[in-house]
C-alpha cells in the first residue's frame, strides 16, 4: 500500500482491527506491526522484531495446546506436529484468511497485495500475534492465535493419525529447510508381479537415510517417516538394507 494520509491511515488500521477481531489500545503497535521495511523510516519502523517476538508466541501457544490435548504425545511426536503447524506455509494462510496483505504499509514500487509472496505474508501474521501480546498479554493474543490453531492441529493430526506422512513430511520441510520433499527411486527388485522399490527423500539437496516398500506409495510413506524420525533426530523406524 503507497503512503496514504493521516486520515487513509486510520480507515486502514480500523478495517485491519474489525478483520483480526482484536481492538488495540495501543494504536502504534498494529501500525509498526503492519508495516513492511520498505514503507518504514527505518528499520527499528517496520514489522521485523514484532515478528520475531510473534514466531516466539506462536509457537508457545501451539506447544501448550499440543501439551494439554495430546498428554500420550512424547516430545518427538509434538515436535514435528508442532513444525507442521506453524510453518511459513500455514502462517501465509492464515494471513490470507485474514486479508492481511491488504493492509499492509509498503513503499513505492513494491507489489499490490494480491500479488504478495507467501513470506512476507507469513511474516506480517507473526507481527500482528507479537503487536497483540504485547498489547493484551497472552490471554488475548491465545484467543486470537487458537481461531485458527486449533483447525490446522486437529489436520494435522489426523494426517499423522491416517499415515499421511508424505503430507506432514511437506509441511516440516517447508519449516525447517524451506524446501519440497522430492522421491527418487534408489532400487528396484523381484519379479514384475511382486515388485519391492527403494525410495529416498530429498530435501533441499539433503538425502534421508532410503526405505523399501512392496509398491512405491508405501515406499514413500516410508521414506517419509525416515526423513521425519532424522529431522527430529530420533530412530529410523525402517532399515534401508531391508527389502
Amino acid at each position: 500500500m503507497p503512503e496514504s494520509s493521516s486520515e487513509h491511515e486510520a480507515e486502514v488500521l480500523a478495517s485491519c482491527q474489525e478483520a483480526i477481531g482484536y481492538t488495540f489500545r495501543k494504536l502504534e503497535l498494529l501500525r509498526s506491526a503492519l508495516t513492511h521495511t520498505s514503507g518504514a523510516n527505518t528499520r527499528q519502523d517496520s514489522f521485523e522484531r514484532l515478528e520475531f517476538l510473534g514466531d516466539a508466541v506462536l509457537g508457545l501457544v501451539c506447544v501448550e495446546q499440543l501439551y494439554r490435548r495430546f498428554p500420550e504425545y512424547q516430545e518427538g511426536e509434538m515436535t514435528k506436529v508442532k513444525s507442521a503447524v506453524v510453518s511459513r506455509v500455514t502462517c501465509a494462510g492464515f494471513s490470507k484468511d485474514l486479508a492481511l496483505g491488504d493492509y499492509l504499509f509498503l513503499g513505492r514500487g513494491m507489489q499490490p497485495s494480491g500479488d504478495l509472496p507467501s513470506n512476507m505474508l507469513a511474516d506480517v501474521y507473526e507481527s500482528v500475534v507479537g503487536a497483540i501480546y504485547l498489547d493484551g498479554g497472552m490471554k488475548a493474543v491465545k484467543k486470537f492465535i487458537e481461531k485458527h490453531l486449533d483447525a490446522e492441529i486437529d489436520r494435522v493430526v489426523n494426517d499423522a493419525a491416517n499415515n499421511n506422512y508424505k503430507s506432514l513430511l511437506q509441511q516440516v520441510a517447508q519449516r525447517e529447510f524451506g524446501g519440497t520433499p522430492r522421491y527418487s527411486v534408489l532400487d528396484e527388485q523381484g519379479p514384475d508381479h511382486h515388485r519391492s522399490f527403494k525410495i529416498a527423500v530429498l530435501v533441499s539437496g539433503k538425502r534421508f537415510t532410503a526405505a523399501w516398500g512392496p509398491n512405491k506409495k508405501i515406499a514413500e510413506s516410508r521414506a517419509a517417516q525416515n526423513a521425519l524420525a532424522e529431522i527430529d533426530s530420533q530412530p529410523i523406524p525402517f532399515n534401508s538394507e531391508d527389502s
